[in-house]
């Protein structure tokens, strides 16, 4: 057994992201542009994006321009972009801090210029929709938004860093079709003089999964944290290391007798005389109350489920006659190779997906990262 663990902790394996982000250049032959938003997918925004730059990343990508200036803070000088912006929202504070603004529509194109001063355009990346039916400018606009942002670069309002959009996933037959539209739409870009230095459309899943959209860059987000973005396919599968694991030391430990009630609701009550643990983890924590009596865990090298409800602050473990203490440890999720359970075990157990798994884990989870 394993003593002394810490009470809740994530560590986080920098070397595997800066490897994720060796492995994803190699495979695609394009720049990386590493996803780092909703604070690095739970990771620790700065710290990965350190890594990621020591794996080759080109430049990070945000949600918002918030997430964007949280990295400056913390000392990252690296290209960053953000696309995802309040309504009327002004861009000068972008611009003085050197982010290059995702632009979805024309009333963003135009505050994006009025951010630029004299020999400083503002630098961006026109966004379309291209059939996610998200942000992204909206077919019936597109030749509309190409004039206008042509015209604004040639008098040097903005600089057309990139053109992008975003795929389904749904299948790869709906991806092809939205890769054609967007070549159409750079076509129409090239009709009015927009050339831009990056197309970007793939992210983690078409980069690995359908080659000819790779274009000038990916943008991964999933994978850089180790995690594929498949049902059925493992992240050794892809080449991948888990960077997060997650882990706690029992709390408490009591033997009990045949037909005792676990946790809230007694959804559990034991088949016999067995030890239950208690972990200190629970839905504050990001540990989904959905796997409750499902989501496995590891302790002593053994893997067992949690018993009954998962609570706000922690949850059980019927270990049965296995010789547990307190302080031993458990690790909730990790790198499977190492026979660890992953976040792909818990978001199965749950009715999710791994990206909501890692993403969630709460604030009062400690991030140690090593490397």
């Amino acid at each position: 057994m394993t003593r002394g663990a810490p009470f809740r902790e994530a560590t986080i394996d920098l070397d595997a992201i800066a490897d994720n982000v060796r492995h994803f250049r190699a495979l695609t032959g394009v720049q990386v542009i590493a996803v780092v938003k909703a604070n690095g997918y739970g990771h620790g925004a700065p710290e990965v994006a350190a890594a990621a730059l020591a794996g080759g990343a080109s430049r990070l990508g945000t949600a918002t321009l918030e997430e964007s200036f949280a990295l400056r803070r913390a000392g990252i000088t690296a290209t960053l972009m953000a696309w995802l912006h309040e309504p009327g929202r002004r861009f000068d504070d972008a611009v003085e801090s050197g982010i290059e603004l995702g632009v979805s529509s024309l009333e963003q194109l135009v505050a994006a210029s009025e951010a630029a001063t004299v020999g400083t355009p503002t630098p961006i990346h026109l966004k379309f929709d291209t059939g996610l039916s998200r942000n992204g400018i909206a077919t019936h606009d597109i030749d509309r938004v190409l004039a206008e942002a042509a015209r604004l670069e040639r008098i040097g309002r903005v600089r057309i860093i990139g053109v992008f959009s975003h795929l389904s996933g749904a299948s790869l037959d709906d991806d092809r079709a939205a890769l054609f539209r967007f070549h159409d739409i750079l076509g129409r870009a090239d009709a009015v003089g927009i050339r831009p230095e990056i197309r970007h459309l793939a992210a983690t899943g078409a980069a690995i999964a359908l080659p000819e959209a790779r274009l000038d860059a990916v943008r991964v987000g999933i994978g850089l944290y180790g995690l594929s973005p498949f049902a059925g396919r493992t992240s050794a599968e892809l080449g991948l290391r888990p960077a997060m694991t997650l882990r706690a030391a029992v709390a408490a430990v009591r033997r009990v007798p045949e037909g005792t009630g676990v946790s809230y609701d007694y959804v559990h009550r034991t088949a016999g005389e067995t030890t239950l643990a208690l972990v200190p983890l629970g839905y504050a924590d990001g540990i989904p109350r959905q796997a409750s009596s499902r989501g496995p865990v590891l302790i002593g090298g053994r893997t067992h489920a949690v018993a009954g409800r998962v609570a706000m602050d922690q949850f059980v473990v019927d270990v049965g006659d296995q010789e547990v203490a307190v302080g031993d440890e458990v690790i909730v999720f990790g790198d499977p190779t190492l026979g660890h359970p992953s976040a792909d075990d818990w978001a199965d157990a749950a009715g999710t997906i791994n990206y909501e798994i890692v993403t969630r884990i709460g604030a009062r989870v400690p991030r140690r990262a090593i490397s």
